[in-house]
């Protein structure tokens, strides 16, 4: 039983891991929680089904085709998404204080929610099975081979952006950014479109992270993202709100404690388990696993 809840665990955090990061990175670079990406994350699940809901069921030779385009779609309308919000919603409040573009982004999270509900209803959409779900047992547990899909496709996007972050000239722009915005833009650097390129890159895998969600439980609504996104924010807390590698060690540890909880103790008091390790990250480690302690200087 250990290990089947720890495959579980492994396949929740790798989508909590996607979702957190889009939390570290604008938090990174603007010092601010976005709350809206938790709808950002609901609008790329819908993406998902629509491309899913409209594929051929007599064109199986394109099915790989119509996958693709299922994650590329769901990115590419979340990753704009995000970028259309900052713009809107965030940008004319970067001088402001920190709590104006709080309460911005938990507007723009209501009315995004509310828009949603309108435009397809408050009932659930059941996501559409073209993905063909093989089993297989190892180690005396039963896998699907969505789980592994899951579980390679998160650490492979994981994998890419560390990458990018790392040894690319973008990357390195936004580090320079996340560092200090004043002297980034004496180097040369644009500062507005690095800001752009993050909410672009973080809103694209909260899109990844929606589709994911929605494979795995196999249905979608509204509010989906409301839960999953505070679960996904103390991720993030847990490994370090800021820290890229810290996000992606919180998703999959979260994970692993939900399901082991799930398991073991309560599988309805489960969800409790997140906030309660929120409560004592923020008590006994505010910086989070991987995050630094800053000393401000007088």
């Amino acid at each position: 039983m250990f290990i089947e809840q720890l495959v579980n665990g492994l396949t929740l955090g790798s989508i909590y891991a996607l979702f957190a990061l889009g939390y570290t990175m604008v938090y990174g670079i603007l010092l601010m929680i976005n709350f809206a990406h938790s709808e950002i994350f609901m609008v790329g699940a819908y993406i998902g089904f629509l491309v899913l809901f409209s594929m051929p069921v007599f064109a199986p030779q394109f099915f790989l085709l119509y996958f693709l385009l299922c994650f590329v779609l769901s990115m590419l309308g979340a990753g704009l998404l995000a970028v259309i919000i900052e713009k809107i919603a965030y940008k004319p409040l970067r001088h402001a204080c920190r709590l104006s573009p709080l309460i911005s982004a938990i507007g723009v999270s209501i009315f995004l929610q509310n828009l949603i509900m309108i435009a397809v209803g408050a009932q659930s959409k059941t996501y559409p099975e073209k993905l063909p779900i093989m089993q297989f047992h190892l180690f005396g547990v039963q896998i699907s081979s969505l789980q592994i899909f899951i579980f390679g496709l998160s650490i492979l996007i994981m994998i890419i952006l560390t990458i990018f972050i790392s040894k690319t000239k973008m990357g390195k722009a936004m580090r320079a950014v996340a560092e200090n915005h004043v002297v980034a833009q004496l180097m040369g650097i644009n500062v507005n479109t690095i800001i752009a390129l993050v909410f672009l890159i973080g809103g694209g895998l909260g899109g990844i992270a929606g589709v994911l969600n929605g494979l795995y439980y196999g249905s979608i609504k509204y509010n989906m993202g409301f839960l999953p996104g505070i679960k996904a924010f103390t991720a993030a807390v847990l490994g370090g709100i800021g820290n890229i590698k810290g996000a992606m060690a919180g998703g999959f540890i979260l994970g692993i404690v939900e399901t082991l909880a799930a398991g073991y103790i309560s599988s309805e008091n489960k969800d409790i388990i997140a906030f309660v390790i929120l409560i004592l990250v923020l008590l006994f480690k505010p910086a989070g696993i991987f995050g630094e302690e800053v000393t401000e200087k007088i």
